[in-house]
């Protein structure tokens, strides 16, 4: 679900269109929000090396942000979970649920 500018809340179904679901922005914000806790050495260190790795990975291939949460989704839980960061977690869901 999202709200217009209008600030209506306008219903969401990805199988009917992504029109209204910005997916890319999203990702983009989640994933700047687990490089932050990185940087900040939040969580397990060995999540940290694992994320770096898997980026580098992802620039080789030119995948986008939103492919990568997508292929990282369970991963990424984990971490954020460790990290107890709520607002990313619910960033997350809404990601899986919206557009992967």
């Amino acid at each position: 679900m999202e709200t217009n500018s209008n600030s209506t809340t306008v219903q969401t179904d990805r199988y009917i269109s992504f029109l209204g679901i910005s997916c890319d922005a999203n990702a983009d914000q989640l994933l700047a929000c687990v490089e932050a806790h990185i940087e900040a050495g939040h969580g397990d260190a060995r999540w940290h090396v694992y994320f770096q790795q898997k980026r580098v990975q992802q620039a080789k291939m030119q995948h986008d942000n939103l492919y990568f949460v997508g292929s990282q989704m369970n991963n990424l839980r984990s971490y954020l979970e460790q990290c107890q960061d709520v607002e990313a977690l619910e960033l997350l869901w809404r990601l899986e649920q919206e557009c992967c």
